[in-house]
């Protein structure tokens, strides 16, 4: 199970570069680390084993170019996201997500608008399990 989770999932360094890549798209090892923030101060050949661990993993995929190697993320951020909570959900809501969202509501400063907006996602949900 162990196994398991460290493929379908991010370490915190991992998803901080599938991060950057999501925002940049196609990126060199140099513009990863360009587009880090400065107190990262990560190294370059550090840098570059992060990203090929990533491609073991699938979760990115290379192309070389000349000398050097362009990196891309595979998985999109949105499929990413859905994993994650649903991972989340099974294991820390004992699989109920009303209760991932009412900790989301009770624990969020949430402002009138943003209220609104859960809202009327719900509304629209609601209709479309309607039909």
């Amino acid at each position: 199970m162990r196994r398991k989770k460290s493929i379908e999932f991010l370490t915190e360094v991992e998803l901080e570069f599938m991060i950057l890549l999501w925002r940049h798209g196609e990126s060199t090892v140099r513009e990863v680390l360009t587009n880090m923030a400065p107190e990262r101060n990560l190294a370059y050949t550090s840098a570059a084993t992060i990203l090929r661990i990533l491609e073991q993993k699938k979760f990115v995929e290379s192309i070389k170019k000349g000398k050097t190697y362009t990196y891309r993320a595979l998985l999109s951020k949105d499929t990413y996201q859905s994993r994650s909570i649903k991972n989340l959900s099974e294991k820390l809501f004992d699989n109920t997500p009303a209760s991932l969202v009412a900790r989301l509501v009770d624990d969020y400063n949430l402002s009138k608008d943003d209220l609104g907006e859960i809202r009327a996602l719900l509304i629209r949900r609601l209709e479309d399990v309607d039909d």
